[in-house]
């Protein structure tokens, strides 16, 4: 199931790929602003949520520990109670203290691997909320780096055809007046200019 990130991020690619091609371009796109504007808007909105569902899943590491504290502690319960049992009985006394004995370290061993297990349980569970957010992160930076990426291509492209346009005007201009030494000089078009003013 995909994260309402994911699905944001699914909208704004699947918008980019609908919009119309401006006119005689290949790459550059007219775009809504108020349409990328609210899918925007809407990606900062839900990522604070996916945070916080994050966050929500590491803090069951607590829910977990607790769990296995509690375990715990009623399989010491379990042997002390056994234990006092066995300690009262006088004809078997010897055998209580160390059957006792051996129910303690087995309670104690037996807790201490239910807490070991439900940590690193925990752990593998941050660990995962982790690479999950990591990635999702990645994927924002990667959308965003491919939009600037294009939009500086797109700029440059307009650039480059504004100024072979204005040396096709340049040269139309050469053309219409030969006696010009140099029409590529900004000073020869103010006399020109100046002088048809006249």
């Amino acid at each position: 199931m995909s994260s309402k990130i994911e699905q944001l991020i699914d909208e704004i690619e699947d918008y980019i790929n609908s919009c119309k091609y401006q006119t005689l371009s290949k790459t550059n796109i007219i775009v809504n602003k108020d349409e990328i504007d609210e899918l925007l808007r809407e990606l900062r909105m839900k990522t604070p949520d996916e945070i916080k569902r994050y966050q929500k899943i590491i803090s069951n590491k607590e829910a977990i520990l607790e769990d296995a504290r509690t375990k715990a502690q009623a399989l010491i319960d379990e042997a002390t109670e056994h234990t006092t049992h066995l300690i009262n009985e006088h004809e078997i006394m010897q055998q209580a203290y160390a059957q006792a004995n051996e129910v303690v370290t087995l309670a104690t061993r037996q807790a201490q691997e239910i807490l070991d297990s439900a940590t690193n349980d925990a752990n593998g569970v941050r660990d995962a909320a982790m690479r999950y957010l990591d990635e999702m992160l990645a994927n924002m930076e990667n959308l965003m780096t491919s939009t600037l990426n294009t939009t500086t291509a797109h700029y440059e492209s307009f650039y480059k055809a504004i100024n072979s346009f204005n040396d096709v005007v340049k040269a139309n201009r050469a053309e219409m007046h030969p006696e010009l030494a140099d029409l590529s000089n900004p000073e020869t078009y103010d006399i020109q200019d100046e002088g048809e003013d006249a």
